[in-house]
């Protein structure tokens, strides 16, 4: 079964929304090296260095620090949902992440003078700071109280509840489902 990933929200959402559930349970969508560069690949323009994390580059042994930041976030924000504090345990390993990829500026004076930025670590692990660096602007920040689970039934995505009459993940997705649903109860 081919499942795609739900994207388009922040990227922690996004990272910890690659577990949906299905008829089989909750299925990791990033289990692999395959499917990490897969959603790599949906995610173009929003990673730096991402054509670093591309199939065939990687292998499954190497994705254990996406995971690890997968965890930390879905337990800070299931934490934050939950109107509680994110767990010292989740802090020190977002921290760990990111400590592990340090950031260095460069200024670059050529035709477009600018400020570029790298990190140093293996792939994987520069992908793992910048995903938990993204993640901690997201916790800190005023949509960390905003994140909602899906409504629909059966669905575990999560989004930012910008619009407060947004209930599903996707009309596409979710949405339309739900009123299919309604739509055949009522004309039962």
């Amino acid at each position: 079964m081919d499942l795609i990933p739900f994207v388009g929200e922040p990227l922690a959402l996004d990272l910890i929304n690659t577990r949906p559930l299905t008829g089989e349970g909750h299925v990791d969508l990033i289990v692999d090296a395959n499917g990490l560069a897969m959603w790599v690949e949906q995610q173009a323009g929003r990673l730096p260095e991402a054509s670093l994390c591309r199939a065939g580059t990687l292998s499954d042994e190497e994705l254990a620090p996406v995971h690890a930041v997968r965890d930390h976030v879905a337990s800070a924000v299931r934490s934050l949902m939950d109107g509680g504090e994110v767990p010292p345990a989740d802090i020190a390993g977002l921290n760990a992440a990111m400590a592990a990829a340090p950031v260095t500026r460069q200024l670059d004076w050529g035709e477009a003078p600018s400020l570029k930025t790298h990190r140093t670590g293996t792939p994987v692990v520069r992908l793992a700071g910048f995903l938990a660096e993204d993640a901690a602007l997201l916790l800190t920040g005023p949509d960390a109280r905003l994140i909602r689970k899906c409504e629909a039934d059966g669905c575990v995505m999560l989004f930012v509840g910008n619009n407060a009459r947004r209930r599903w993940c996707s009309a596409a997705r979710c949405g339309n489902r739900i009123r299919v649903q309604r739509y055949y109860q009522r004309n039962k």
